[in-house]
């Protein structure tokens, strides 16, 4: 007991919180926040517990769900939302119970399988005459409930039965169609058979296999059934709404083409009709690329075909002309042109390889095999202006646009032969005269893809007007009705879709406008339709760019390829590519004239010639706006909908995979979700959804109750039997005329009242006493009544007195109200006397004289005053009111002249004030004059004393400036004689040139002391050669090195190669690069130079130094290496100088370095993103590092040493060549 107490706790706690996949799953509530919660799921299949954060609006309690307790209408769930309702259809799909309402709305699962004993003629004859919620849910309950209201209201009636392709909207249409014909239809006979075994040959020419189910209704559907005045079935008729003719030419990929082209083919079709078509199996067809032939399955459909065909009474010659035309256009998808290569430029013709398919559509359709061949590759086009008026003349078309034509008097065909099969199966139902009808409505519902279509686009603007009658009907009147009938149910709020309707058919602003305007446009194009509609609709809240949208593969269409509308199920993005095509659907008019002439009978009443009043508009292209078409149907449909009382059936599909069994909560949510079933259960939660009128439902019970209670007022009728049943206040409503219901209570009452005798005769009883209570209630509250008005009496008495008192006290006030309101006045007056007299005390002049009049004033009103209190009554009311006026009036005389006097001391008083600051401003201006006399005085002394101070000022300059012109003349004489000297200074500059490159080479044999000789003995050789060529002018002259710097900016000759070559690299300066370049090919000149000069005389061919300098310096002065020491090998990181700034090290490059001894042998230098530096001793010397091993640090470097087989792999990896160590070593 304890565990049981337990676990129901535990599931009272429960609450459903959304899911992706599932719609709503149970859990518990852990954590509660700020605007969501955190629910912990239970049973979800997992070790880990997983947990959903979702809005409180989101989440919903769970009490009784737990305990599987199903209901058949969703209305009676404890707690009506979305989740219950998903739950309660989940629970009842596991148990093959596919059916349950919400009110009166049916919501059908699609079970992907047969139930046995559904849908049997004894099952059906159960619900017969039966109210809904009397029999479990099903669709014969609201068949019956249809006619049922037909009968009783005598208003035709409607069912619009709306889902998804694959949610079994079909089925149910034939379901209904067959309730109707079955059981209240068995005396017409042969009428109902037809209106039911018409359905395959519909099926098989307007169905298609297709990804989502395997017999899709390709067209909408308005079946009527048509009653006469005893209600009895006397005909029927079809209408047929936006026949996806795009798919007899193309589909997609795992969908068919129409039933009939498999029908035709498979193997139970007689082989001598398809001999006589040109049929085979075997051939390939263009039209039918995508499908196989099933044999069974389309075996068994041609065979319900023929069926068909023979109960609808179709003849012999009927069906071969039927399945002539239909192999006519399957031919047809295989004619292909090519590119004409004689003739005309940019024509086509008819390929070699069609001849067959040519002969067999025109044999086919009666027409001539050339003309065909000739309508198909051109067109024909009337001259109207310019040259001679009405002169045919035939445009040759592409390839492409050969197809197109092709494609088009295929689609042509098709479609009109559709029509054409939906008039014949309404002639065999014909009816002469129908007084009411019930029409059965099957459309596609609410679709939407990644990428939408135009039959979308057809199909979604159907489904918003259905929508809006769906919340005209449900929604908006039944709360208008709620209102009139003064129920006080609260407002339920639901989005009215009119906006967008309006933006899709408003007239010349619609979206359907904008299209067909664009097609008549002669180069019209989807682009300019797409940029039409974002520009018409800037800012329109339904209309939305893709890149806009949240999903990433609507971003990628650019915003000329489509646009998004909102809804009322969501927001669905169409890609207009093939927009005008499909809307167009032009057929040339020479097609057209071809099939006029056709031989056929059939072909010729599918395609009857038209009257034209103007030659020119002969041959004109034949526009046919498909939107426009549909757009007037749609509104001839729903002014016939508006006409009739409508139900609705919403089939759902519950996994995309048909498969039995499967249940996708998430899914089928969305479906209710755009099925608008969210609004409608907001509204049933606190709706009366049946109701019916006080005398129907006295008329409906009088004949089974006695004639004491029969005589009783409807309303009292029906008040009485409802308390005598025992149905509770809140289970129903009183309006003005009408009694309503909560969902489902209305079918207990009839239960009841249509039970046995014997529980009629207690019912009867309870009501007798009911009615005996009420009269006995209606004598007490009468006696009651009689009590209450002696009280009554008695406090009119003494409200009687009280008021007499007041009335005196009302007189009293208004003859005395003069005398103390004149009295209260006059001491208000007194009061302001009082405070002038206080203002005349500040006087300065006359005071005495205006304190006298003030006490003659209040002298005055005290004298009234006490007139007022001792004088008799007789004194009136204008005497009082004279009296306060000649005292204000005085009082008002002496507060003006008071107020004048004040005025007069005031301006005294301002102009004495006056002549004293006039005075004080006279002393000052004075003083000022005074002062820039003595400031003009002293100014002009200073002019003069500048005057003087400018004057010897210039003569100084002039001086100075005498003493510079000389000195310029002399320093212009000076640099004269330098110039002189140019050609002079040119050979001592060689022969310092030439000590330079001496000491180049010296310096590169490293010997300090040699090298030091060699110097000294060189630069006495050049002084004396430069004594020998010194001109006889030496105090003029300049020494070598001043001349070199005069020529040149800077001072290079100390600087190493490394700073020569990165300076040139990543200097800004000009000049400098160009001097860094001249002072590089110097060292370069001499550096080659000294090279050929010792070729001969060294022992190696990779010397580094002068063999000469070696001799000198001897072996011994060379330091020896030790044997380990002799090759060594270094590799360093380093920085160009221009990636100093590059902090990531993504431009760090390395240096990798060989040395024999103490000089650098090989240099290979790695940097990012550029080829590999590698440079030889011997020949490339000068680019190579000139410091000894010891100098460059490298030894101390940690981790700079690498071993010889890595540095061999590095250089060979970069293509060096292998080193070949000289015989002789330094």
């Amino acid at each position: 007991m304890a565990a049981a107490t337990s676990t129901s706790r535990k599931r009272s706690q429960c609450v459903w919180a959304p899911h992706p996949l599932e719609g709503y799953v149970l859990g518990h509530v852990t954590d509660v926040g700020g605007d969501s919660l955190t629910v912990e799921l239970v049973d979800t299949g997992h070790a880990e517990k997983q947990s959903i954060v979702a809005a409180y609006e989101d989440v919903y309690p769970a009490v009784d769900e737990l305990f599987d307790k199903l209901v058949e209408d969703n209305c009676s769930l404890v707690y009506l939302n979305e989740a219950t309702l998903l739950h309660n259809i989940h629970q009842r799909y596991k148990k093959d119970m596919i059916y349950s309402y919400v009110a009166n709305i049916l919501l059908a699962v699609n079970p992907y399988k047969d139930i046995p004993g559904l849908y049997t003629l004894e099952n059906a004859k159960k619900y017969k005459g039966k109210s809904l919620g009397v029999l479990p849910p099903h669709v014969f309950a609201i068949a019956d409930k249809v006619y049922r209201d037909l009968r009783t209201n005598r208003i035709s009636q409607s069912v619009i039965v709306s889902g998804e392709s694959g949610a079994g909207k079909t089925e149910t249409t034939k379901f209904i169609l067959r309730y109707l014909t079955q059981i209240y239809g068995a005396a017409a006979g042969i009428i109902e058979q037809r209106i039911v075994e018409a359905n395959p040959i519909l099926e098989s020419f307007g169905n298609s296999t297709t990804v989502q189910n395997a017999n899709s209704s390709r067209f909408g559907k308005f079946v009527e059934v048509h009653f006469d005045t005893e209600f009895k079935v006397v005909g029927g008729h079809v209408s047929h709404y936006l026949l996806e003719k795009s798919r007899v030419c193309s589909q997609v990929g795992g969908e068919r083409n129409y039933h009939i082209f498999y029908h035709m083919l498979s193997t139970r079709a007689p082989k001598e009709m398809k001999q006589a078509l040109g049929l085979d199996l075997n051939t390939h067809y263009n039209y039918l690329s995508n499908g196989l032939v099933d044999k069974k399955a389309d075996g068994e459909g041609y065979h319900k075909l023929v069926q068909s065909m023979e109960s609808i009474g179709m003849s012999n010659d009927e069906k071969i002309e039927l399945f002539r035309i239909t192999a006519a256009v399957l031919h047809l998808g295989n004619i292909q042109f090519e590119e004409e290569s004689y003739g005309q430029k940019g024509g086509s013709t008819v390929s070699g390889a069609s001849a067959n398919a040519v002969r067999l559509v025109s044999g086919l359709l009666g027409i001539d095999k050339d003309d065909l061949c000739r309508s198909l590759t051109s067109r024909v086009m009337t001259t109207t202006k310019k040259g001679t008026v009405g002169t045919v003349i035939h445009v040759p078309l592409k390839p492409d646009q050969a197809a197109n034509a092709r494609d088009a008097l295929a689609k042509a065909i098709y479609a009109r032969l559709f029509g054409w099969i939906i008039e014949r199966v309404n002639k065999c139902f014909p009816f002469t005269a129908s007084r009411y009808y019930i029409g059965v409505l099957d459309i596609a519902g609410f679709e939407y893809y990644q990428f939408n279509s135009f039959e979308q686009f057809c199909i979604n603007y159907c489904n918003e007007k259905l929508q809006q009658l769906f919340n005209e009907r449900v929604l908006k009147e039944e709360q208008e009705l709620y209102k009139r009938e003064g129920l006080g149910i609260p407002t339920v709020r639901y989005v009215d879709n009119q906006d967008c309707i309006d933006l899709i058919e408003s007239g010349g602003n619609g979206i359907i406008d904008i299209l067909d305007e664009e097609c008549k446009v002669p180069r019209g194009s989807n682009e300019q339709f797409t940029e039409s509609i974002h520009k018409k609709f800037t800012g329109h809240f339904r209309v939305q760019l893709p890149r806009q949208s949240r999903l990433s593969q609507h971003k990628s269409l650019r915003d000329e390829e489509g646009f998004i509308i909102r809804h009322f199920a969501g927001a669905v993005c169409y890609k207009t590519v093939g927009f005008l095509d499909k809307n167009n659907d032009a057929l040339h008019s020479s097609l057209e004239q071809l099939l006029m002439t056709s031989s056929d009978t059939l072909i010729q009443s599918l395609f009857p010639e038209k009257k034209t009043t103007s030659p020119s508009l002969a041959k004109k292209l034949v526009l046919e706006s498909v939107s426009s078409k549909f757009r007037t149907q749609l509104n001839q449909l729903m002014q016939k909908l508006r006409e009739t009382d409508a139900s609705f059936i919403r089939c759902l599909k519950p996994n995309q995979d048909m498969i039995p069994g499967k249940f996708l909560g998430g899914q089928v949510l969305s479906q209710l979700q755009c099925a608008g079933m969210v609004a409608v259960l907001k509204l049933m939660e606190g709706g009366y959804p049946s109701r019916t009128q006080f005398i129907d439902l006295y008329n409906m019970y009088k004949a089974v109750l006695p004639d004491d209670l029969v005589k009783l007022d409807p309303r009292m009728f029906c008040e009485a039997l409802f308390r005598a049943i025992g149905i509770k206040d809140r289970e129903f409503k009183f309006g003005h005329n009408k009694v309503f219901f909560r969902a489902g209570k209305f079918a207990e009452f009839d239960e009841v009242m249509q039970s046995d005798p014997e529980k009629l005769s207690k019912m009867i009883l309870k009501v007798k006493q009911w009615l005996i209570s009420k009269q006995w209630r209606k004598i007490i509250y009468g006696a009651i009544s009689v009590q209450k008005l002696s009280r009554k009496i008695k406090y009119r008495h003494e409200s009687a007195i009280i008021i007499q008192s007041v009335v005196r006290m009302t007189l009293a006030l208004r003859k005395y109200r003069p005398r103390y309101k004149s009295v209260r006045d006059l001491k208000q007056l007194k009061v302001g006397i009082e405070e002038l007299n206080t203002l005349a005390l500040k006087l300065k002049s006359n005071q005495q004289n205006m304190i006298q009049r003030s006490k003659e004033l209040s002298s005055a009103v005290d004298k009234q005053i006490q007139e007022l209190k001792t004088i008799s009554l007789s004194l009136s009311r204008d005497d009082i009111d004279r009296q306060y006026i000649k005292l204000v009036n005085d009082v008002e005389k002496y507060m003006n002249e008071l107020q004048l006097r004040q005025e007069q001391e005031k301006v005294e008083e301002e102009e004495r004030k006056l002549m004293q600051q006039l005075k004080e401003k006279q002393e000052k201006e004075k003083r000022q004059r005074e002062e820039e006399l003595a400031r003009l005085k002293a100014q002009k002394e200073e002019e003069e004393r500048q005057k003087e101070e400018n004057r010897k000022r210039q003569e100084l300059e002039t001086l100075k400036y005498l003493q510079e012109k000389k000195e310029q003349e002399k320093r212009d004489q000076i640099l004269a004689h330098q110039l002189q000297l140019t050609m002079d200074t040119q050979a001592m500059l060689a022969a310092e040139q030439e000590r330079r490159d001496f000491e180049l080479a010296l310096r590169l044999s490293q010997n300090d002391a040699q090298s030091q000789a060699i110097i000294i003995e060189q630069s006495k050789r050049n002084q004396r050669q430069q004594e020998q060529k010194k001109p006889s002018r030496a105090p003029q002259t300049m020494t070598l090195q001043q001349i070199g710097a005069s020529l040149k900016s800077y001072d290079l000759t100390k600087w190493k190669y490394a700073q020569l070559r990165d300076t040139i690299n990543t200097s800004c300066d000009i000049k400098l690069i160009e001097e860094c370049k001249d002072e590089l090919h110097r060292r370069l000149r001499a550096y080659h130079s000294w090279r050929d000069a010792n070729t001969g005389q060294a022992s190696e061919e990779n010397q580094r130094i002068p063999q000469q300098a070696l001799a000198q310096t001897g072996a011994s002065s060379m330091p020896t290496p030790a044997p380990n020491q002799q090759h060594r090998y270094f590799k360093v990181p380093f920085l160009r100088p221009s990636d100093n700034d590059d902090k990531s090290g993504k431009t760090r490059g390395w240096w990798y370095a060989h040395f024999d001894g103490n000089w650098i042998a090989r240099q290979l230098e790695l940097h990012p993103n550029q080829a590999p530096l590698l440079l030889y001793a011997g020949y490339d010397d000068m680019e190579m590092c000139e410091l000894r091993l010891e100098e460059t640090g490298l030894t101390r470097k940690k981790g700079a040493e690498i071993s010889k087989e890595h540095f061999d792999e590095v250089w060979s990896k970069c293509g060096g060549k292998p080193y070949n160590p000289p015989t002789t070593k330094l």
